[in-house]
């Protein structure tokens, strides 16, 4: 496992007063970079609140440097090493990020309030195609070549379900990956969800305060089974945003932002 010491690769963007006595960590989702928060950060909800946003991409995605370690659970040790260096308060992560933030709670790196954007909590949820992907991205010999190719059809296959006005730098920002990373953190990542079934006993029983918000029409999965268990959660809060698929913070940025707000004022 990495230690926060020997990594210091994050790429950070910040917004809000610098002084701002609330602090917020935004983590994106898989292949994703700060970008896709811009829209969020922008929102008046929390451009005019007194809170400071961190938006840190997850290292190894969107091109950056992946620690040695990438496991979930190195990452959620990061991560929380990273919040507490800036003093954050509340972690809110989408889609993969989500999932570290989770793991941030469950792993006892981080005892605060959590916003989850369409986390992943079991494997079935995830689309069929990426657990298809994982599959064969094992196999040897062919594998990298298969990641290889998903790394130029992915862009393209996104690009339909992004607003016209942000299409261009959020397909940029995906073009960035380099398909050997993506290949070995889906593998991790599958391994975790596998160790664990599901996640939603994990994320009861770390006792911090969560929402979790999806979309109306999220591609992201949740079986009954999980919804009931996540309805009886006295320390999880359901959220659904109309009008907003997976990337409910892109689609939605207004409603998820005063949600933020909410739970970072308190």
């Amino acid at each position: 496992m990495s230690s926060p010491e020997e990594f210091r690769a994050w790429d950070i963007r910040e917004s809000g007063p610098a002084d701002a006595h609330k602090k917020v960590l935004l983590l994106p989702g898989g292949m994703c970079g700060t970008a896709f928060y811009d829209d969020l950060m922008a929102a008046p909800a929390v451009a005019s609140a007194p809170v400071r946003l961190v938006a840190a991409t997850v290292p190894g995605h969107a091109g950056t440097a992946p620690p040695r370690d990438l496991s979930m659970e190195n990452y959620a040790a990061l991560a929380g090493a990273l919040a507490a260096e800036h003093g954050c308060e509340v972690v809110v992560g989408h889609s993969l990020g989500a999932n570290v933030a989770l793991e941030m709670a469950a792993g006892g790196h981080f005892a605060g309030p959590l916003v989850l954007l369409s986390p992943t909590f079991s494997a079935p949820d995830e689309p069929k195609a990426l657990a298809v992907a994982d599959r064969l991205g094992r196999l040897p010999g062919i594998g990298a070549l298969i990641w290889s190719a998903l790394s130029k059809v992915a862009p393209r296959a996104m690009a339909s379900g992004l607003p016209p006005a942000r299409r261009a730098a959020l397909v940029a920002e995906f073009k960035k990956n380099d398909p050997a990373f993506c290949r070995q953190a889906t593998r991790h990542y599958f391994d975790y969800l596998d160790r664990h079934g599901s996640l939603v006993a994990r994320l009861h029983d770390s006792g911090v305060p969560a929402w979790v918000v999806r979309g109306d029409h999220d591609e992201i999965g949740l079986t009954h089974m999980e919804r009931t268990a996540l309805d009886a959660s006295p320390n999880v809060t359901m959220v659904t945003v109309p009008d907003a698929g997976h990337l409910v913070m892109v689609d939605q940025p207004g409603p998820v932002a005063e949600l933020i707000a909410r739970v970072a004022l308190g």
